[in-house]
């Protein structure tokens, strides 16, 4: 057996629970994931009692690996903060959450209230009935001024009123993480918030895009301290395609690694990878993406979504376990041939240091 295996599920059970916090007049939900007491072992992977929700209204329920309101397991677990993408959700890659809450994380994501697949959704049936709606390139801008401070308010406020949980945190180990403009945020939280040790942005904006001009998002990285930063990105991005993560990866000047996912799109960082891109590219489309939806090939063009998902959890969990737990296997872990060891399990990346 290896010294240090992150294909494996964690130690644990995966536990979570949804809080309702206030920033001024916006409600945020955020949905909180940790390491179970012993008495529910094996619980969050058994379909009669892992978590089930709904994502919007009337949809069919969905399911994450993770058994809700169980007692945390004692202990000082790492905090590792998690952002969507635009148009996503708290929820949006339980798939990652849940295995680093089985390894010993606490991990919270917030619903950007505003920039949700709800709110999304509410735009394109306004424009699609011919009632005003608020232009997306205003939506981006206002969300850029707030998405940095929702994560930094949440960190706050889970590390002095998540009640039992909350003393099972260590404050000294933070991580922050997320997908598209949730990987923007990480880039920007991670310069604003002192308190981050370790960054993990996942295919992020911020770069040159068809989307959006360089302007629209602006990001100092002249972080101050050495923050080490792993870059998962997609190689057939579609939206927002590898050029302008490369750019990104350029600017950043802490101790840095890109990983990029052969034969990916930008969706294969969610839950339910193949059910994400076809609604995505099929759908009515969101203003903002009008012309990219009709440019984007099937998912059967595509590696299976469960392969870039094994990538990420296993990168993901290394990197945080490297730089927050000090865990000096995890280190050998990302130093050693990643094209191969990932070979071995049939997924297919490129590394750059």
């Amino acid at each position: 057996m290896p010294d240090y295996d992150p294909f494996a599920r964690g130690p644990h059970a995966a536990a979570v629970v949804t809080v309702e916090l206030e920033r001024g007049e916006r409600r945020l939900p955020v949905e909180l994931w940790y390491p179970a007491s012993e008495g529910y072992a094996d619980l969050d992977l058994n379909e009669a009692t892992r978590d089930s929700y709904e994502i919007l209204p009337g949809l069919p329920a969905v399911f994450q690996d993770a058994v809700r309101d169980a007692s945390p397991r004692k202990g000082k677990f790492p905090l590792v903060a998690f952002s969507h993408g635009y148009g996503g959700h708290r929820r949006q890659s339980t798939f990652l959450c849940t295995h680093l809450a089985s390894h010993g994380y606490v991990v919270a994501a917030v619903d950007h209230t505003g920039n949700t697949v709800q709110n999304v959704l509410e735009a394109v049936v306004a424009q699609q009935s011919g009632r005003p709606f608020t232009d997306p390139f205003t939506v981006l801008r206002q969300y850029a001024e707030l998405r940095p401070g929702d994560v930094s308010f949440m960190i706050d406020r889970v590390l002095d009123d998540a009640g039992e949980l909350a003393a099972n945190i260590d404050p000294e180990r933070i991580g922050m993480m997320g997908h598209s403009f949730g990987g923007w945020t990480t880039l920007a939280v991670t310069g604003r918030d002192p308190r981050i040790r370790a960054a993990l942005p996942l295919a992020p904006a911020g770069g040159t895009n068809p989307i959006t001009t360089p302007n629209t998002f602006s990001l100092d990285f002249r972080w101050g301290r050495d923050v080490p930063t792993l870059f998962i990105v997609a190689d057939r991005d579609t939206l927002l395609p590898l050029a302008g993560m490369r750019e990104l990866y350029a600017q950043t000047q802490s101790t840095k690694r890109m990983v990029v996912l052969r034969n990916t799109d930008h969706l294969h960082f969610c839950d339910r990878v193949e059910e994400q891109h076809e609604m995505f590219r099929t759908l009515p489309p969101d203003p903002l993406f009008k012309e990219i939806q009709a440019s984007i090939p099937p998912i059967t063009e595509f590696c299976a979504g469960s392969d870039a998902q094994l990538a990420v959890r296993v990168l993901g969990l290394a990197h945080m376990d490297a730089h927050l737990k000090g865990d000096e296997s995890a280190a050998r872990f990302l130093a050693g041939d990643l094209p191969a060891t990932l070979a071995t399990h049939g997924v297919t990346i490129d590394v750059t240091s």
